[in-house]
């Protein structure tokens, strides 16, 4: 695809634009592409050629440092938009931030950001006594240094609410000190590596490290660095390098507030291991350390199983004869993927894509949260083309490339990781046997009282923010109005006396669920307006609705408030709760296309009894 065909597509005012400059932007590495594309686009806003759906609120973000910040900023500001998410932006001064943040007067603050990308100046993060001093004085300096940024990202935050990013330091490339560099802390490279391991490591939830040395790694020190560029116009790196740390600065801020992928879905014959397994036998497939292809198949197995221990979930698409398929994952010695890994396992001749279809409702997810891996091209385009919502990769002739195309692919990239997301393949396994348990009873109750369900209805934690996050900004099935947030912002709900926000935990005698549910309520006068009620799909109909609640009247009156208000906004994933307040008791007082609204007189309202036994937990700050 040429940048040509754009151009023309600009100029007779096709729609059609939209699609081709985000194809190309996601493909574009050179800076000089890169910022041409980003020219068309705000030729195309100067023409008023709009995107086909744009979207209808935009990103206030503020972007400062200890460099020129053009064209840096215009990069990001193009590739946010491409992705549907476009940012209203605020520049600071050149090497002004420390003033910027610290004087409560200054335009960051007018502007009110609710992002905050910040470039430390990389020359500050130096020791500026000997290399012979001891190493306690050395590290002293490298704490001050970590602590200064870490005082500019909080003082941030307390007075916007935004997330920030800030970017770490660059160790330098030259040869200076030659293998001296390691024996001291004093020197540049020792010295900027451990205030960058201390960075990441005292990150507060609002911290977002954009990792500037990893991404000058990736390309090569040297190419990372441009100093006449430094020289002339304070740019803070070379081109090269600016197109990447664009690219990341820009992963991080979609990331806010878009989930990572849920489902892997595998194919078996040349992708998880060499052969053809109903042809060549057990015996004949090659996969395990007696050669070097077999061996790329195991390595490409153990990062798959990396990803399952992160709470990424596993599923198999294999056109093959099931007992065939199954056949190495329960006899093959060197199968490192085993049958209770995999969450959902279709090995027959059906169409791929169909076969991927069956899956959403079976695991009450969308077909978005699904990525597919195959080495088979035409199997990649049928379900291109027939199960279009789902993102294929096609892997390689190489397996040694496989790990590579995985890990690079940034779909499954955890902006945290929990407890709970390394048993989410059992809690799905458990999710199997409830449902066996419910195919044989005829009675619900009788069904519902033999789960013997246990909830803990929880005021939120600082130990359950990052899952709060997580479950608030993935669920979009059982989500009465899709408000995302992110850590600070759970945060600052749970430290604002206006809120009540509370989880709610959910196990029986087959498994845990774990943190199953979120609701945020907000008391205004006498209302308690729900802000959010989202659930896991997975206990829907086990009385965790109304034990829910149960659980906001009770707080809600504990409040002296008379009537709740709900509202649903839809969207293309939420139908199912459409109704919802409507079967919960609520009064339809309000709607439109946009919107419904609802009420909840509580003078009368009398808890509804079930078959969960709860537990309640109040948050008492230490």
């Amino acid at each position: 695809m040429e940048i040509s065909q754009a151009k023309n597509l600009l100029l007779s005012g096709d729609p059609e634009f939209w699609v081709q400059l985000k194809s190309l932007t996601r493909s574009a590495r050179d800076f000089e592409e890169l910022f041409l594309l980003s020219s068309l686009r705000k030729k195309a806003h100067a023409r008023k050629l709009l995107p086909p759906k744009p979207p209808k609120e935009t990103l206030r973000l503020a972007i400062l440092g200890g460099y020129s910040l053009y064209p840096l900023h215009e990069l990001i500001e193009h590739l946010c938009e491409v992705e549907k998410f476009p940012v209203e932006l605020w520049q600071g001064d050149y090497d002004n931030y420390i003033s910027e943040i610290m004087d409560d007067g200054s335009e960051l603050y007018s502007f009110a950001p609710q992002v905050v990308f910040l470039l430390p100046a990389e020359r500050r993060c130096t020791y500026t006594g000997k290399l012979t001093d001891p190493r306690e004085l050395v590290q002293a300096e490298a704490q001050r240094a970590v602590d200064s940024v870490l005082e500019l990202a909080r003082k941030v935050n307390e007075k916007t609410g935004a997330e920030v990013i800030t970017t770490n330091f660059r160790l330098p490339p030259l040869h200076d000190l030659g293998a001296f560099r390691s024996r001291t802390l004093a020197s540049d490279w020792s010295f900027r590596e451990w205030v960058n391991l201390e960075l990441g490591l005292a990150a507060p939830a609002y911290l977002h490290i954009c990792d500037w040395d990893f991404l000058a790694n990736r390309i090569g020190g040297i190419a990372s660095r441009d100093e006449r560029s430094w020289f002339e116009s304070k740019q803070p790196c070379s081109y090269a390098l600016m197109v990447e740390l664009a690219r990341e600065a820009a992963q991080i801020i979609l990331s806010l507030k878009r989930a990572p992928k849920k489902v892997l879905v595998l194919d078996l014959d040349n992708t998880l291991w060499g052969g053809v397994v109903a042809d060549d036998g057990l015996e004949g497939i090659d996969l395990g350390d007696t050669s070097p292809r077999g061996e790329a198949f195991k390595a490409f197995q153990k990062y798959i199983v990396s990803l399952k221990q992160r709470g990424v979930l596993l599923a198999v698409c294999s056109k093959n004869d099931h007992a065939k398929a199954v056949e190495p994952f329960e006899k093959h010695p060197d199968m490192v993927l085993k049958m209770e890994d995999i969450v959902s396992f279709k090995a027959n001749w059906e169409p791929k894509s169909e076969n991927i279809r069956a899956m959403a409702p079976e695991l009450n997810l969308g077909l978005d949260s699904f990525v597919f891996v195959d080495d088979n091209p035409a199997e990649i385009e049928i379900v291109r083309q027939f199960a279009p919502e789902v993102t294929t990769i096609l892997l390689g002739p190489d397996p040694s490339d496989y790990v590579a195309q995985l890990a690079d692919c940034r779909l499954f990239e955890p902006r945290s990781i929990t407890s709970e997301d390394a048993e989410r393949t059992g809690q799905y396994k458990s999710d199997a046997q409830r449902k066996a348990l419910e195919a044989s009873v005829t009675d619900m109750a009788s069904y519902l009282e033999s789960l013997q369900m246990e909830g803990v209805l929880s005021e939120f934690t600082p130990v359950d923010v990052p899952r709060l996050s997580q479950l608030i900004n993935k669920s979009n099935q059982f989500n009465l109005t899709t408000h995302r947030r992110s850590e600070a912002e759970v945060i600052a709900v749970m430290n604002g006396p206006e809120y009540a926000g509370y989880s709610m935990r959910l196990k029986d005698r087959f498994g845990d669920h774990g943190l199953i549910g979120v609701v945020i309520g907000r008391k205004d006068g006498e209302t308690m307006h729900l802000d959010t009620w989202l659930m896991s799909c997975r206990v829907l109909k086990r009385q965790v609705e109304e034990e829910v609640l149960n659980e906001i009247a009770r707080l809600a009156k504990a409040r002296d408030c008379t009537r709740l208000e709900g509202v649903y906004l839809p969207t293309p994933k939420n139908e199912m709760v459409r109704d919802f307040y409507t079967r919960m008791g609520f009064t339809l007082t309000a709607e439109s296309e946009t919107k419904r609204e609802f009420e909840l007189r509580l003078e009368n309202y009398q808890s509804i009894p079930t078959k969960i036994k709860i537990t309640r937990r109040a948050y008492e700050p230490s």
